[in-house]
């Protein structure tokens, strides 16, 4: 488990940006795989997810993550849920003690949010479909409506896939600068003609400063490139593999 230190020091709080290692998953997924999406066996992943709550002091069944869609829906969590219930969005928000807000990733960057103040807690899947479609802004905007204030939250970007990994093709990269010209600044040309590599966490990280918030730290690993601690659903596409694993990324707040 890696943690980020402006949160690490926080009291109310626990976190956690967890790798593959440590679970009881075979094969492509060993072994930490907690991604109830994938075609690990389902035992296998309950209890690997159990493993991740009793690192974070939360109960197994509160141990809650989305039915992520790449969007910028954002969702209150006042209560658990089912894995089979999970509500269609890719940002959660709470200011309920013990509910441990949990993103699935294997290339995507997980966002971990606190007010250093505030009791209020969220969490954001950021792929580049719903960074750019504004679930970091969102989720923001979602933790202020319940007390949180701007300038005291903290957010921290967990392990994804590095620019030196995320080679892209002229159309993803014209989409961005459509956007905003300014985004030509997260592409570098490739050895391939016409294709660039992106620079998921730096764009990412900008989205978040850009929200005005107070704190924003990025733990820089990469998921392509490290086998041996993460899952990668570009590694596993490239290997022409029937499936992938997914890390979690949790935080709680303490009771």
């Amino acid at each position: 488990m890696l943690t980020a230190k402006p949160l690490q020091i926080l009291t109310h709080i626990h976190h956690g940006f967890f790798t593959r290692e440590g679970g009881v998953s075979k094969g492509i997924y060993a072994s930490l795989n907690c991604g109830h999406g994938s075609n690990d066996r389902r035992d296998a992943v309950t209890e690997n997810r159990a493993r991740v709550a009793q690192k974070l002091s939360a109960e197994a069944d509160k141990l809650v993550t989305l039915y992520q869609i790449h969007s910028a829906e954002v969702v209150e969590v006042t209560e658990p849920w089912a894995p089979g219930e999970a509500p269609q969005a890719d940002g959660m928000v709470t200011t309920t003690p013990g509910i441990a807000l949990g993103i699935l990733t294997a290339d995507c960057a997980p966002v971990l949010f606190v007010d250093k103040k505030a009791r209020v807690i969220g969490a954001a899947h950021a792929g580049w479909k719903g960074a750019i479609g504004g679930v970091l802004e969102a989720t923001i905007e979602a933790m202020i409506r319940l007390g949180a204030t701007r300038s005291d939250i903290a957010a921290a970007i967990g392990p994804c896939i590095s620019k030196d990994a995320y080679e892209v093709g002229p159309e993803f990269c014209a989409h961005f600068i459509e956007e905003e010209s300014e985004n030509s600044r997260w592409f570098e040309p490739s050895e391939k003609a016409d294709h660039f590599m992106f620079n998921l966490p730096g764009y990412v990280s900008a989205r978040l400063e850009t929200g005005g918030i107070g704190t924003v730290v990025t733990l820089g690993n990469c998921t392509y490139q490290d086998e041996k601690r993460f899952f990668s659903y570009r590694r596993a596409t490239h290997r022409s593999e029937i499936d992938y694993g997914r890390q979690i990324s949790a935080i709680m707040l303490r009771p």
